[in-house]
Protein backbone atom coordinates (compact mmCIF):
# COMPACT_ATOMS: atom_id res chain seq x y z
CA UNK A 1 0.00 0.00 0.00
CA UNK A 2 3.04 2.40 0.87
CA UNK A 3 3.97 1.94 -2.61
CA UNK A 4 0.69 2.92 -4.31
CA UNK A 5 0.25 5.90 -2.23
CA UNK A 6 3.63 7.04 -2.97
CA UNK A 7 3.30 6.57 -6.67
CA UNK A 8 -0.27 8.27 -6.21
CA UNK A 9 1.23 11.62 -4.68
CA UNK A 10 3.98 11.69 -7.04
CA UNK A 11 1.52 11.33 -9.99
CA UNK A 12 -0.60 13.66 -8.98
CA UNK A 13 1.32 16.72 -6.63
CA UNK A 14 2.28 18.44 -9.92
CA UNK A 15 -1.10 18.94 -10.97
CA UNK A 16 -3.21 19.56 -7.06
CA UNK A 17 -1.71 23.25 -6.61
CA UNK A 18 -2.37 24.24 -10.35
CA UNK A 19 -5.71 22.54 -10.78
CA UNK A 20 -6.97 24.45 -7.82
CA UNK A 21 -5.36 27.38 -8.64
CA UNK A 22 -7.07 27.35 -11.99
CA UNK A 23 -10.45 26.27 -11.19
CA UNK A 24 -10.48 29.12 -8.22
CA UNK A 25 -9.16 31.76 -11.00
CA UNK A 26 -11.83 30.67 -13.93
CA UNK A 27 -14.68 30.56 -10.78
CA UNK A 28 -13.32 34.28 -9.89
CA UNK A 29 -13.11 34.91 -13.79
CA UNK A 30 -16.95 33.84 -14.28
CA UNK A 31 -18.38 35.77 -11.38
CA UNK A 32 -16.70 39.03 -11.65
CA UNK A 33 -19.47 41.95 -11.73
CA UNK A 34 -20.67 43.92 -14.74
CA UNK A 35 -20.09 47.40 -14.32
CA UNK A 36 -23.76 49.42 -14.91
CA UNK A 37 -24.62 51.51 -16.94
CA UNK A 38 -24.40 55.43 -15.41
CA UNK A 39 -27.98 56.46 -15.79
CA UNK A 40 -28.09 59.56 -13.49
CA UNK A 41 -26.14 60.81 -10.47
CA UNK A 42 -27.91 58.58 -7.88
CA UNK A 43 -27.72 54.96 -9.65
CA UNK A 44 -29.69 53.13 -6.68
CA UNK A 45 -29.37 49.19 -8.19
CA UNK A 46 -29.69 47.79 -4.71
CA UNK A 47 -32.77 49.56 -4.85
CA UNK A 48 -32.02 50.51 -0.64
CA UNK A 49 -33.07 54.20 -1.49
CA UNK A 50 -36.77 55.89 -1.31
CA UNK A 51 -37.66 57.14 -4.23
CA UNK A 52 -37.40 60.93 -2.41
CA UNK A 53 -33.98 60.41 -0.82
CA UNK A 54 -32.89 59.44 -4.46
CA UNK A 55 -34.59 62.93 -5.68
CA UNK A 56 -32.99 65.00 -2.92
CA UNK A 57 -29.55 63.61 -3.34
CA UNK A 58 -29.91 64.21 -7.00
CA UNK A 59 -30.90 67.91 -6.51
CA UNK A 60 -28.10 68.30 -4.08
CA UNK A 61 -25.48 66.94 -6.40
CA UNK A 62 -26.45 69.17 -9.39
CA UNK A 63 -26.41 72.08 -6.91
CA UNK A 64 -22.88 70.83 -6.24
CA UNK A 65 -21.41 70.53 -9.83
CA UNK A 66 -23.28 73.53 -11.03
CA UNK A 67 -20.90 75.93 -7.97
CA UNK A 68 -17.96 73.61 -8.30
CA UNK A 69 -17.73 71.59 -11.26
CA UNK A 70 -17.66 68.72 -9.33
CA UNK A 71 -18.84 65.89 -10.52
CA UNK A 72 -20.07 63.40 -7.52
CA UNK A 73 -22.36 60.29 -8.32
CA UNK A 74 -23.97 57.47 -5.84
CA UNK A 75 -23.98 54.24 -6.71
CA UNK A 76 -25.46 50.99 -4.73
CA UNK A 77 -24.88 47.51 -6.27
CA UNK A 78 -26.17 44.53 -4.23
CA UNK A 79 -23.10 42.39 -4.64
CA UNK A 80 -19.31 42.91 -6.60
CA UNK A 81 -19.04 38.78 -6.12
CA UNK A 82 -16.07 38.49 -4.28
CA UNK A 83 -14.36 41.62 -5.35
CA UNK A 84 -12.30 43.97 -3.57
CA UNK A 85 -14.38 47.01 -3.08
CA UNK A 86 -11.32 49.35 -3.93
CA UNK A 87 -10.29 47.44 -7.03
CA UNK A 88 -14.59 47.50 -8.48
CA UNK A 89 -15.18 51.22 -7.72
CA UNK A 90 -11.80 52.26 -9.45
CA UNK A 91 -13.07 50.69 -12.31
CA UNK A 92 -16.67 52.36 -12.02
CA UNK A 93 -14.93 55.03 -11.75
CA UNK A 94 -13.05 55.24 -14.41
CA UNK A 95 -15.61 53.65 -16.67
CA UNK A 96 -18.25 56.27 -15.72
CA UNK A 97 -15.25 58.81 -16.31
CA UNK A 98 -16.21 61.01 -13.60
CA UNK A 99 -14.59 64.50 -13.11
CA UNK A 100 -13.92 66.75 -15.74
CA UNK A 101 -10.85 66.15 -18.41
CA UNK A 102 -8.61 68.43 -16.88
CA UNK A 103 -9.26 69.00 -13.38
CA UNK A 104 -10.32 65.13 -12.19
CA UNK A 105 -12.27 66.03 -9.92
CA UNK A 106 -14.81 63.49 -10.01
CA UNK A 107 -15.92 61.37 -6.62
CA UNK A 108 -17.58 58.11 -6.31
CA UNK A 109 -19.77 56.80 -3.53
CA UNK A 110 -20.24 53.16 -3.66
CA UNK A 111 -22.49 51.06 -1.14
CA UNK A 112 -22.61 47.24 -1.78
CA UNK A 113 -25.46 46.62 1.38
CA UNK A 114 -24.93 42.15 0.87
CA UNK A 115 -21.18 42.92 0.80
CA UNK A 116 -21.29 44.99 3.96
CA UNK A 117 -18.65 47.06 1.88
CA UNK A 118 -18.48 50.71 0.75
CA UNK A 119 -15.89 53.48 -0.62
CA UNK A 120 -15.27 56.50 -1.40
CA UNK A 121 -13.47 56.82 -4.85
CA UNK A 122 -11.60 60.15 -5.47
CA UNK A 123 -10.19 61.63 -8.64
CA UNK A 124 -7.04 63.04 -8.63
CA UNK A 125 -7.58 66.43 -8.34
CA UNK A 126 -9.37 66.68 -5.65
CA UNK A 127 -7.23 64.41 -3.27
CA UNK A 128 -6.02 67.71 -1.32
CA UNK A 129 -9.72 68.27 -0.47
CA UNK A 130 -11.06 65.20 0.42
CA UNK A 131 -8.26 63.25 1.56
CA UNK A 132 -8.16 59.72 2.68
CA UNK A 133 -8.38 60.61 6.04
CA UNK A 134 -11.66 62.61 5.29
CA UNK A 135 -13.74 59.61 3.74
CA UNK A 136 -13.14 57.28 6.31
CA UNK A 137 -14.05 59.74 8.72
CA UNK A 138 -17.08 60.52 7.05
CA UNK A 139 -17.89 56.30 6.25
CA UNK A 140 -16.89 55.47 9.63
CA UNK A 141 -18.90 58.28 11.85
CA UNK A 142 -21.55 59.53 9.48
CA UNK A 143 -22.39 56.39 7.41
CA UNK A 144 -21.35 53.33 9.13
CA UNK A 145 -24.21 54.10 12.50
CA UNK A 146 -27.35 54.93 10.26
CA UNK A 147 -26.05 51.64 7.98
CA UNK A 148 -25.84 49.81 10.91
CA UNK A 149 -28.97 51.01 12.43
CA UNK A 150 -30.65 49.65 8.57
CA UNK A 151 -31.13 53.28 7.70
CA UNK A 152 -29.46 53.44 3.94
CA UNK A 153 -31.20 56.76 3.55
CA UNK A 154 -29.75 58.88 6.05
CA UNK A 155 -26.59 57.34 5.99
CA UNK A 156 -26.51 57.64 2.16
CA UNK A 157 -27.80 61.18 1.89
CA UNK A 158 -25.70 62.44 5.22
CA UNK A 159 -22.35 61.28 3.52
CA UNK A 160 -23.39 62.81 0.77
CA UNK A 161 -23.98 66.02 2.41
CA UNK A 162 -20.62 65.83 3.88
CA UNK A 163 -18.67 65.19 1.00
CA UNK A 164 -20.29 67.76 -0.14
CA UNK A 165 -19.59 69.80 2.42
CA UNK A 166 -15.61 68.80 2.73
CA UNK A 167 -15.20 69.56 -0.91
CA UNK A 168 -17.03 73.23 -0.50
CA UNK A 169 -14.84 74.26 2.45
CA UNK A 170 -17.66 74.37 5.02
CA UNK A 171 -15.19 72.82 7.54
CA UNK A 172 -15.14 69.15 8.39
CA UNK A 173 -18.59 68.00 8.23
CA UNK A 174 -18.04 64.11 9.62
CA UNK A 175 -16.99 65.93 13.05
CA UNK A 176 -20.14 67.10 13.94
CA UNK A 177 -21.87 64.21 13.37
CA UNK A 178 -22.05 61.13 16.00
CA UNK A 179 -18.82 60.30 16.78
CA UNK A 180 -18.65 55.81 17.69
CA UNK A 181 -16.88 54.63 20.34
CA UNK A 182 -13.05 53.60 19.70
CA UNK A 183 -14.40 49.71 19.75
CA UNK A 184 -17.14 50.12 17.78
CA UNK A 185 -14.73 52.55 15.39
CA UNK A 186 -12.58 49.70 15.02
CA UNK A 187 -15.47 47.30 13.90
CA UNK A 188 -17.34 49.65 11.66
CA UNK A 189 -14.40 50.42 9.91
CA UNK A 190 -14.43 47.22 7.69
CA UNK A 191 -18.62 46.58 7.06
CA UNK A 192 -17.44 43.22 5.02
CA UNK A 193 -16.14 41.73 8.12
CA UNK A 194 -15.06 38.09 8.10
CA UNK A 195 -17.75 36.61 5.38
CA UNK A 196 -17.32 35.06 2.22
CA UNK A 197 -18.92 36.65 -0.95
CA UNK A 198 -19.94 33.46 -1.82
CA UNK A 199 -23.85 32.20 -2.59
CA UNK A 200 -24.26 29.15 -0.89
CA UNK A 201 -24.94 26.79 -3.84
CA UNK A 202 -21.45 27.87 -5.07
CA UNK A 203 -19.89 27.77 -1.78
CA UNK A 204 -21.19 23.79 -1.55
CA UNK A 205 -20.10 23.15 -4.86
CA UNK A 206 -16.54 24.47 -4.85
CA UNK A 207 -16.22 23.10 -1.29
CA UNK A 208 -17.08 19.59 -2.23
CA UNK A 209 -14.50 19.93 -4.85
CA UNK A 210 -11.67 21.86 -2.69
CA UNK A 211 -12.38 19.77 -0.03
CA UNK A 212 -12.77 16.67 -1.75
CA UNK A 213 -8.83 17.04 -3.27
CA UNK A 214 -7.34 18.52 -0.08
CA UNK A 215 -8.91 15.58 2.33
CA UNK A 216 -8.30 13.14 -0.47
CA UNK A 217 -4.11 13.79 0.11
CA UNK A 218 -4.87 14.41 3.77
CA UNK A 219 -6.12 11.03 3.89
CA UNK A 220 -3.02 9.91 2.30
CA UNK A 221 -0.71 11.32 4.24
CA UNK A 222 -2.14 10.25 7.36
CA UNK A 223 -2.13 6.42 6.24
CA UNK A 224 1.20 6.54 4.48
CA UNK A 225 4.78 6.52 6.35
CA UNK A 226 7.31 8.77 5.64
CA UNK A 227 6.07 10.64 2.62
CA UNK A 228 3.08 11.31 4.85
CA UNK A 229 5.11 14.28 6.85
CA UNK A 230 6.29 15.21 3.34
CA UNK A 231 2.46 15.94 2.74
CA UNK A 232 1.88 17.35 6.12
CA UNK A 233 3.69 20.19 5.10
CA UNK A 234 2.80 20.29 1.86
CA UNK A 235 -0.86 20.57 2.64
CA UNK A 236 -0.77 23.41 5.05
CA UNK A 237 -0.95 26.61 2.70
CA UNK A 238 -3.77 24.81 0.83
CA UNK A 239 -6.04 24.51 4.07
CA UNK A 240 -4.76 27.97 5.05
CA UNK A 241 -5.96 29.50 1.47
CA UNK A 242 -9.02 27.63 -0.27
CA UNK A 243 -11.00 27.13 2.83
CA UNK A 244 -11.28 31.04 2.76
CA UNK A 245 -13.38 31.24 -0.26
CA UNK A 246 -15.76 28.87 1.18
CA UNK A 247 -16.22 29.62 4.69
CA UNK A 248 -14.37 33.27 5.74
CA UNK A 249 -11.55 33.81 7.68
CA UNK A 250 -12.56 32.78 11.54
CA UNK A 251 -13.74 29.28 10.36
CA UNK A 252 -10.45 28.78 7.85
CA UNK A 253 -8.50 29.71 10.90
CA UNK A 254 -10.29 26.97 13.53
CA UNK A 255 -10.21 24.34 10.25
CA UNK A 256 -6.40 24.85 9.78
CA UNK A 257 -5.98 24.91 13.82
CA UNK A 258 -7.34 21.39 13.60
CA UNK A 259 -5.41 20.30 10.66
CA UNK A 260 -1.95 21.02 12.52
CA UNK A 261 -2.94 19.83 15.29
CA UNK A 262 -5.02 16.66 14.30
CA UNK A 263 -3.06 15.24 11.76
CA UNK A 264 -0.14 14.80 13.47
CA UNK A 265 -2.34 13.14 16.45
CA UNK A 266 -4.25 10.72 13.53
CA UNK A 267 -1.20 9.74 12.26
CA UNK A 268 1.12 8.69 15.19
CA UNK A 269 -1.94 6.78 16.59
CA UNK A 270 -2.48 5.28 13.43
CA UNK A 271 0.86 4.23 12.74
Amino acid sequence: MSAVCRAIVMAMGGLFAPALIGFAACASAAEAPEIPYLTGRVVDNAEILKPATRERLTATLKAHEQATGNQIAVLTTATIKGQSVEEYATKVFESWRLGQKPADNGVLVLVVPQDRKMRIEVGYGLEGTLTDVASSRIIRNVMTPRFKAGDYDQGIELGVAAIVAQLEGRGDAASSANVVSPAAESDSGSLHFNEPNLAWPERILLGAFIFGIIGLFTFVGIMTPGVGWFLYVFLIPFWAMFPLIIIGVRATMVLLGTYVIGYPIAKLILS
